[in-house]
């Protein structure tokens, strides 16, 4: 992302090659009028807020997409990036955020909706406004693009919750609170609590190709270490009884209705004999003998399939 890439996404006009990243504005002159400023991000903060009041006078008078109104609207955001190194300054240091360059790119665009909305006639400065679009634009970046895996917004926020009670908790009792505590502390249900802390380890993950490093007792081996995966996997019974099942389908298709039904009673509802054979009208050792005729003929169709 750049400066100039990022402004041409703000506006439906073409930014000229007179807006430079680096500073400065290039070699058009400036509008008559308007002092030349060459180095636009070196001003110092009374200069650049004194020039800002001047171009901004200056912007009201221009159309929109004239290369006076452009030259003018890339002064004001190259005088005014310092605003955003500032409301970037308590981001650069957050766990899994971006790069710091990155940061600074998205407060840009914070600061051009600024810029762009700005009225000079309500007699208030510029950074009263961008702060809060800068620090916007930043927070929903990080809300957007750094959770490893996505989750509502609603449990984000609640996430930034409980990580600050947790905190003030922990400072009064010494201990790590409960869930109940921390529903008594931010008025919440318990069940609330633990979704924002189940939802708290979507933030970031690991690997399972991290290998793990040293045997029992933190001793090191000879071998290889093992990943994460190959430690965390065991064995399901339930594929075991897969085959069997998708083997069983079609033999269980082809019985008749009353065996069909007693299978049912028997397996599906765990009803006992007796109670199956006053359901279908049948003594229980009928139902005996039919329950044992059915399941061995199941059994040896299954074993010379």
């Amino acid at each position: 992302m750049t400066f100039t890439a990022t402004a041409e996404a703000m506006t439906p006009t073409t930014i000229p090659t007179t807006a430079i990243p680096g500073g400065g504005t290039g070699e058009a002159p400036a509008p008559g009028g308007l002092p030349d400023v060459p180095c636009p991000r070196e001003l110092s903060t009374s200069d650049a807020r004194e020039l800002t009041h001047v171009f901004f006078e200056r912007l009201q008078s221009l159309e929109e997409g004239t290369r006076e109104y452009q030259y003018v609207r890339n002064t004001l955001i190259e005088m005014n990036i310092s605003l955003v190194q500032f409301a970037a300054r308590p981001f650069r240091d957050r766990p899994g955020g971006p790069e710091n360059e990155d940061i600074v790119q998205v407060g840009i665009i914070g600061l051009i909706k600024a810029i762009d909305r700005y009225d000079p006639e309500r007699n208030t400065q510029l950074s009263t406004l961008a702060l809060p679009y800068i620090t916007g634009e930043i927070k929903r970046h990080f809300r957007d693009t750094t959770w490893a895996v996505r989750v509502p917004r609603r449990l984000q926020e609640l996430r930034l919750q409980l990580a600050k009670a947790t905190e003030e908790l922990t400072s009064e009792t010494d201990r790590a609170p409960t869930p109940a505590e921390l529903a008594e502390r931010l008025d919440l249900t318990e069940d609330e609590v633990r979704q924002g802390l189940i939802a708290a380890n979507g933030y970031s993950t690991q690997s399972l190709d991290v290998p793990q490093d040293g045997a029992a007792g933190g001793s090191q081996t000879s071998t290889a270490s093992r990943s994460l995966a190959e430690t965390m996997g065991d064995i399901d019974p339930a594929l075991e009884a897969v085959e069997d099942r998708h083997a069983l389908a079609p033999l269980l298709a082809d019985l008749d209705e009353r065996s069909t039904q007693i299978l049912e009673l028997r397996f599906g509802q765990e009803m006992t004999q007796a109670e199956i054979g006053e359901e279908i009208g049948l003594s229980q050792m009928q139902v005996s003998r039919l329950l044992t005729r059915t399941l061995g003929t199941l059994r040896e169709e299954l074993l010379h399939s």
